[in-house]
C-alpha cells in the first residue's frame, strides 16, 4: 500500500517532528519512506509543511502533489492543499483552529478538537500528537504502537520528560478516529 502524506500547519506547531515520527516509525516496520520539509520564510509562525511516503514498495519521488492523506493543524495550511487531496482520501483537521462548514465529500474528513484533548492531558504542546494519532485510527499507515516506540529515538534527550504526555496525546487521538468507524 501506498500512503502519500501532507503534514501542514505554522512553524511551531510540531509539523517536522510528527512528520519525522511517521516516517521513522515506517523504517522501523521495514517500509520505503521519504520524508520532505518544506518551511515558509519564518521559521516559528511562518508556514510549513512536510510530505512523508510510505510504501511496500520503493518511492519513485518525495514530492506529493496528490496526497492519500491530509493533516491541516491549522486554516492556511489547510485552504492550501485540501484540493489536493486524492477522492477517497482522509483529511484530519484541528478543529479548534480551523472552522470550515463545507468540506469535500469525496474524503474521509475527521474534525479532531486537538488543541482541547492536548490541554486535558495539561500540555498544549501535543496537540500535534493528538492529530497524528487519530491519522493512524483513520488510516492503516504504521502502528500506533512502532509510533509510540519511536518516540525517544524521535523526540530529543532532553525532552524525554514529555514522552509519556505525548504517547497519551497519540493514543487518544488514535481513539478519537479509530473508535468513529
Amino acid at each position: 500500500m501506498n500512503h502519500d502524506i501532507i503534514i501542514a500547519g505554522f512553524g511551531g506547531q510540531g509539523v517536522m517532528l510528527i512528520g519525522t515520527l511517521l516516517a521513522h516509525a515506517g523504517m522501523e516496520e521495514g517500509k520505503a519512506v521519504s520524508w520532505l520539509p518544506s518551511y515558509g520564510p519564518e521559521m516559528r509562525g511562518g508556514t510549513a509543511n512536510c510530505t512523508v511516503c510510505i510504501s511496500d514498495e520503493p518511492i519513485a519521488s518525495p514530492v506529493v502533489a496528490e496526497p492519500t492523506a491530509f493533516l491541516a493543524m491549522n486554516l492556511p495550511s489547510y485552504e492550501k492543499f485540501i484540493d489536493a487531496v486524492l477522492p477517497g482520501g482522509c483529511v484530519i483537521i484541528n478543529s479548534d483552529l480551523i472552522e470550515v462548514d463545507e468540506v469535500r465529500g469525496d474524503v474521509r474528513f475527521y474534525r479532531i478538537p486537538a488543541n482541547k484533548e492536548a490541554e486535558k492531558l495539561g500540555s498544549m504542546r501535543v496537540a500535534n500528537m493528538v492529530c497524528l494519532g487519530a491519522l493512524l485510527g483513520a488510516e492503516d499507515i504504521v502502528s500506533l504502537d512502532t509510533v509510540i516506540a519511536s518516540l525517544p529515538n524521535v523526540i530529543s534527550e532532553r525532552h524525554h520528560s514529555l514522552l509519556d504526555v505525548n504517547a497519551r496525546a497519540l493514543r487518544g487521538g488514535y481513539e478519537l478516529t479509530h473508535s468513529a468507524e
